[in-house]
């Protein structure tokens, strides 16, 4: 019965984590001017810049995909694989995030392009 608890706790931290940057990047966009792509960069930057000064790697600790799955999460991940590669040589850090993040690269490209053919994409008429 532990187990069952132990995993219900697990899924309450992702989901209070990952709502609630989620729900910093709906307040923005609902009472900011800034635009959702700005959104987007910035919430991508944070990420590096909150792994770079060593903090983003206890959140993903903490709430495991509820850190890792928003777009901080990918920037995360890149600069976590940037600093990997900065260990070995100075190549490894200009590489190291692309290698770190290339499955969801190519997923997203993968079924990007999968859907572009699968449905008719528009661009938005204002």
């Amino acid at each position: 019965m532990a187990k069952e608890y132990e995993i219900i706790y697990m899924f309450i931290k992702a989901f209070i984590v990952g709502g609630s940057i989620c729900t910093i990047a709906q307040l923005l966009i609902n009472y900011t001017k800034v635009t959702p792509g700005k959104i987007l960069v910035y919430f991508l930057l944070a990420g590096v810049f909150l792994q770079a000064i060593g903090l983003y790697g206890y959140l993903v600790d903490f709430a495991g995909a509820g850190a890792t799955v928003p777009i901080s999460g990918f920037g995360y991940l890149l600069a976590e694989g940037a600093i990997k590669g900065a260990r070995e040589n100075l190549f490894g850090a200009i590489t190291g995030g692309v290698k770190a993040a290339a499955a969801g690269i190519t997923a997203a490209i993968v079924f990007g392009y999968v859907f572009a053919l699968a449905f008719r994409p528009k661009s938005k008429k204002n």
